[in-house]
């Protein structure tokens, strides 16, 4: 039997998710660390300890007690791979009073229109663009947080439960659910954050549904059956530190540093073991009365050899701006690498935020 190549999309994605489930457990769920709101980026994801917006959901739930309004609300969208790929986030939250926060968040990040060509050519041999079929790939994550001031001045702490969904199509889906722990620390201009991700191991469970007729060209084509099993998320944790500083007649500034560490093997990082890896970031933004803001982070280290065969650390550099209005809506934008990758090209993006102290009589 012979199968377009075409096909090969679909036994990539599936084979790839197949091998996950046999493998360690690196880069599951890794679609939930490519960070979220135009500012995070610009910052070369530096926000752990800094972050006190609705987008503190995502970076540490802790930061959800600092809302500047009652209630918040955040837009983003980012295309991948030329427009390939999207990532989609939106995000709530409000406070429930002086010392209570909730958080509800969504991400997706989809290739859509794939093309199935797996009967594009039947038992005779005859081609028939007619069947054709196209499916979506996506991951969705659905976030719930909770955040509380506690007994201790400047001490904040907070939580997420996550619900992740996986699909291909409708040849395998996976369920999955993780937990989330934060914590802030204010003191005077300083801040300290600390982030625990998939504190409880998150995983995934995988399903798959393949036809018989599907099930008859892996075989023809030597690919390899898929089998239902589980893909464990190993916990990440995150250090931050950062400080405010004025600078007199309206202007301040914000240093941070942000220090990743997973936990899921050796990895290209700054400091790297078979254990855990250090990825250290940093950034910096300087503004004017907070209405106006001026934004740059360095991420990304990483060590690589040139064309010289010469070994070099190379980084990202990021930059940004912020416009507030009114201090209700906040417009975002950063040029940024998406994928974290060094060599990429730069993209574009731009996020919204809405604050609202309304529903309430001026």
């Amino acid at each position: 039997m012979k199968v377009n190549k075409l096909a090969y999309i679909l036994f990539l994605v599936l084979g790839t998710s197949s091998l996950m489930l046999k493998s360690q457990s690196k880069y599951s769920n890794e679609f939930l660390h490519l960070g979220v709101s135009a500012k995070g980026l610009s910052l070369a994801n530096t926000q752990v300890a800094m972050v006190d917006d609705v987008s503190a959901a995502y970076w540490n739930p802790a930061g959800l007690v600092h809302l500047k309004q009652k209630y918040q609300f955040a837009l983003m969208h980012a295309a991948y791979f030329a427009g390939i790929a999207n990532y989609d986030y939106a995000g709530l939250a409000f406070r429930l009073d002086d010392k209570q926060s909730l958080g509800i968040t969504a991400i997706r990040f989809g290739v859509d229109g794939i093309p199935n060509t797996t009967q594009l050519i039947d038992n005779q041999g005859n081609i028939n663009y007619d069947r054709i079929s196209y499916f979506s790939a996506a991951d969705w994550a659905f976030l719930l947080s909770y955040a509380r001031k506690l007994p201790l001045e400047g001490l904040s702490i907070g939580m997420n439960f996550k619900l992740i969904h996986r699909y291909i199509g409708s040849f395998a889906r996976a369920w999955g659910f993780g937990l989330d722990a934060g914590l802030q620390y204010h003191i005077e201009k300083w801040r300290i954050g600390f982030m625990a991700r998939d504190i409880t191991s998150t995983f995934n469970a995988w399903s798959y549904h393949l036809s018989d007729d599907m099930k008859d060209v892996f075989i023809a084509t030597g690919n390899e059956l898929p089998e239902n099993g589980l893909e464990l998320t190993l916990p990440r944790l995150s250090l931050g530190f950062g400080r405010d500083f004025e600078l007199g007649k309206g202007f301040t500034a914000m240093t941070t540093l942000d220090i990743d560490c997973p936990f899921d093997g050796k990895r290209n990082a700054l400091i790297s073991s078979n254990v855990i890896s250090l990825d250290p970031h940093l950034g910096i933004d300087f503004a004017y009365k907070d209405i106006i803001h001026l934004r740059a982070g360095v991420g990304n280290l990483q060590k690589e050899i040139n064309i010289d065969g010469k070994k070099i650390t190379t980084c990202q550099i990021n930059v940004g701006v912020g416009l507030t209005i009114k201090k209700m809506l906040t417009i975002d934008y950063a040029l940024t690498d998406l994928g974290d990758v060094s060599v990429a090209l730069y993209s574009h993006i731009f996020s919204l935020s809405l604050g609202l102290d309304a529903f309430k009589k001026q």
